[in-house]
């Protein structure tokens, strides 16, 4: 059964935006939002997945090489008593291609692609993801290099938290596994706004223990979640 698809809505936009711009009023830290749809379209598992089908084919015939002479004997009526190797290998090659191409384009169906791609792919692509996103939209960009990015990626049911230097250095990645955890049980209950903004009041208030505001802090990253 396939779950179903994770939308969010005007509200939930509204509901993280007011969420980032009450945490940040008690911390100089500064927190960008983004979620996706999902981090990587996954042709490569497509593709191994495929070509494992061919190889494990191939190997069936190589161990019952005399059952599949006398099935494709059967298969053409009987009117040949014996296979030339050439037409027995001609039939096998146009067996694998069959099963390549059948099993690639059945992968082309995302959810069924997505459920066949291994854990540990997907939370590699998750956080490579979240890394590049990170440095394009909020790395080096505050005074004190205090801005902190959390991401969601919705069909994985995967989130990251990536932190600039400042934050590194007093906060280990520890610190946000409980944060983590909630917003993906959010997620999978299909309340991915309500979750985003928990964890945003989360980070918030570790980034007020070791950042607090300061007189002079000022609004340097955007506060709206941005949706990819």
């Amino acid at each position: 059964m396939v779950a179903p698809r994770i939308t969010l809505s005007e509200a939930d936009h509204d509901l993280v935006t007011a969420a980032v711009a009450q945490a940040e009023l008690s911390t100089d830290g500064e927190i960008v939002t983004i979620v996706s749809r999902r981090s990587d379209a996954y042709h490569d598992a497509g593709l191994h997945w495929a070509i494992g089908t061919v190889f494990l084919a191939l190997s069936v015939y190589a161990a019952f090489p005399d059952f599949y002479r006398a099935l494709i004997l059967r298969i053409m009526g009987g009117w040949e008593h014996e296979l030339s190797d050439r037409a027995f290998l001609t039939v096998l090659l146009c067996a694998l291609i069959i099963k390549f191409l059948f099993v690639r384009y059945l992968l082309a169906w995302m959810p069924l692609r997505m459920a066949l791609t291994p854990k540990s792919t997907k939370a590699r692509r998750v956080r490579r993801r979240a890394i590049t996103l990170f440095r394009a939209s909020a790395e080096g960009r505050t005074r004190g290099s205090t801005g902190v990015l959390i991401y969601l990626s919705l069909d994985e049911h995967r989130a990251e938290i990536v932190a600039d230097a400042a934050i590194t250095a007093k906060v280990t990645p520890e610190t946000w596994g409980d944060i983590m955890a909630a917003l993906i049980a959010e997620v999978r209950a299909g309340r991915a706004g309500s979750g985003m903004a928990q964890a945003v009041t989360g980070v918030g208030q570790v980034l007020a223990q070791h950042f607090p505001r300061s007189a002079d802090d000022r609004n340097e990253l955007p506060d709206r979640l941005i949706e990819l």
